[in-house]
């Protein structure tokens, strides 16, 4: 698996979502197989079955989360360059074309979420912004054709 950049939020979520997995999770899955188990004949019982394939599943997302956490590399903010755009800079952008002014943060792909603002790196509108400076017009191929943009703010 690739080196994965987190910002210091996004690699706490990680964090306490493996957390609750294996703190809750595996717990919950030890008591249906229980539950499962009591109820006979193990060869004839699709609950235990169900049960099983549930466990299994839990600790495959369990493993997949141990191996992003093996290989995230935290991003710390304070050591950012703000005089252009890169990951993790919050950019203040104008549409030139509808003269709205939207603002972005630049995370990687597994941090994205558009109603908070936060695109992904590889995302057209932030490969477009990213290395541009304050006061740079772009123009960004998106799949509705093309946007132009001008570099308003650059923070952390």
């Amino acid at each position: 698996m690739a080196v994965k950049y987190y910002s210091p939020e996004g690699l706490a979520r990680l964090r306490k979502e493996l957390h609750e997995m294996k703190t809750k999770g595996r717990p919950a899955m030890s008591k249906q197989l229980a539950e499962a188990r009591e109820k006979g004949d193990l060869s004839e019982n699709a609950e235990y079955d169900a049960a099983k394939e549930a466990q299994g599943l839990l600790e495959m997302k369990i493993a997949k989360l141990e191996e992003e956490l093996g290989n995230a590399r935290l991003l710390d903010p304070s050591k950012m360059d703000t005089s252009k755009v890169m990951i993790l800079s919050k950019v203040k952008v104008r549409n030139l074309k509808f003269n709205k002014v939207f603002n972005y943060q630049i995370v990687s792909q597994s941090e994205a979420n558009l109603k908070e603002g936060k695109i992904s790196f590889s995302s057209p509108i932030a490969g477009g912004l990213i290395g541009h400076k304050v006061g740079d017009k772009v123009e960004i191929t998106v799949p509705a054709g093309k946007m132009h943009f001008e570099i308003l703010e650059i923070t952390m």
